[in-house]
């Protein structure tokens, strides 16, 4: 069957890394993703790990997409992407705000060319606001959102993630949006723009903070791997060394944790029939599963908890990912050929679904690799390209 996007044609004039990976899961599921970069490339190309010179992190946010080189600042350049922009049904650029109406590509023109245009703008701070002209990252939106403040020791720092938590988190609101929009242009034949700033959906994901501020004047404390809310709840380490992470989320869940450990009598204290009240018992609970936790091997903890339908997992690095079985069996790593580098492993599409399922079909082009095909399906022959080149342009 054909993929449940095919037909659909997004130009992805992003960079790192919101708004390229948004741009990656509708490619995953068949949307023909024309990547747009800079003559010079796109900076993830150097960003992170690079195996004979060739940039790992491009292989992977770059898959399912056609490359091509455009230089948007040029009038040549702008020429072109007006004449692609004619062709597509979604644009995702995260420029600064102002910078494609400087370039004489604001929404009012894009529009005028394609009134079907879904126009995807992903900033840090949005397209209006004191803050909307400042450089934004992810790294900013974890810190601004409340996200670092809650995170790490209560007796340490604020503590940032060391990958991109918001630009990810992000990277999937704008592909809803996307849709979203997509789905009311179906009923009124009208694109709009999207305005997407990163310091908001990691917000959302921290849950109710602001209404219980609002209600009951409290503010979430760092509390480690603990949580406010239920008890036991931590990262215990095992006789060989290595680390299991226990929730007890269901008070059922909670009983059966106990009793494992040999703490039945934990059951029947007042204060354990609520998860917020085993929480303020932390120190007590953790004393006993991490002791009976200590005493054994990691395996051998996995294994009674499961016995015991306790809920429990490993700790894991990327290799026991790669040689778990849950894993192995979802298919959630692919080996995706490539020209450069032969084949590159790499996370599956997010989802499964029955009848039009996602594929990895190629991994990150090369800088350019599509740049004839795509510009002469716009009816740019050969010398056309080479007098871009001979600009700058392309």
């Amino acid at each position: 069957m054909s993929a449940a996007l095919a037909g659909l044609r997004v130009l992805d004039v992003s960079t790192l890394f919101a708004g390229p990976l948004a741009a990656t899961m509708l490619g995953d599921f068949g949307a023909d993703v024309v990547k747009v970069e800079h003559p010079r490339g796109d900076p993830v190309r150097h960003h992170g790990a690079s195996k004979d010179g060739v940039g790992l992190w491009g292989k992977v946010v770059g898959r399912n997409k056609r490359g091509i080189t455009l230089y948007l600042g040029s009038p040549a350049g702008q020429d072109v992407f007006r004449r692609l922009v004619a062709t597509a049904d979604v644009v995702i650029e995260n420029f600064r705000p102002g910078t494609l109406e400087r370039w004489g590509l604001g929404y009012d023109e894009l529009s005028r060319i394609n009134p079907g245009l879904v126009l995807v703008r992903v900033t840090g701070f949005g397209q209006f606001g004191p803050y909307a002209g400042r450089p934004g990252f992810g790294t900013l939106a974890e810190a601004m959102s409340g996200f670092a403040a809650i995170t790490g020791e209560p007796d340490g720092p604020p503590t940032l993630p060391p990958f991109g938590l918001a630009d990810g988190i992000s990277a999937l609101a704008a592909a809803f949006a996307t849709m979203t929009a997509l789905r009311a242009r179906d009923a009124s034949g009208r694109g709009q723009v999207v305005d997407l700033a990163i310091i908001e959906p990691i917000l959302t994901l921290l849950g109710p903070q602001p209404t219980v501020y609002d209600a009951l004047g409290e503010v979430q404390p760092r509390t480690g791997n603990r949580s406010a809310n239920n008890a036991p709840r931590n990262t215990y380490r095992t006789r060989d060394g290595r680390w299991v992470a226990v929730s007890t989320s269901a008070q059922s869940i909670a009983e059966r944790v106990v009793r494992l450990v040999g703490r039945p009598d934990f059951v029947d204290e007042p204060w354990f029939a609520s998860g917020a009240e085993r929480a303020e018992h932390a120190d007590e609970l953790d004393e006993a599963v991490g002791r009976w936790i200590a005493d054994r091997d990691r395996d051998e903890v996995v294994r009674a908890f499961e016995d015991a339908q306790a809920a429990v997992a490993p700790v894991y690095d990327v290799r026991d990912v790669l040689a778990d079985p849950q894993f192995a069996a979802l298919g959630s790593l692919v080996r995706v050929p490539d020209p450069e580098l032969g084949s590159v492993l790499m996370q599956n599409v997010l989802f499964r679904l029955s009848d039009t399922p996602g594929t990895i079909r190629t991994a990150g082009p090369v800088l350019g690799q599509h740049t004839e095909e795509v510009l002469g399906e716009l009816g740019l022959d050969a010398d056309a390209v080479a007098e871009l080149r001979r600009q700058g342009a392309v």
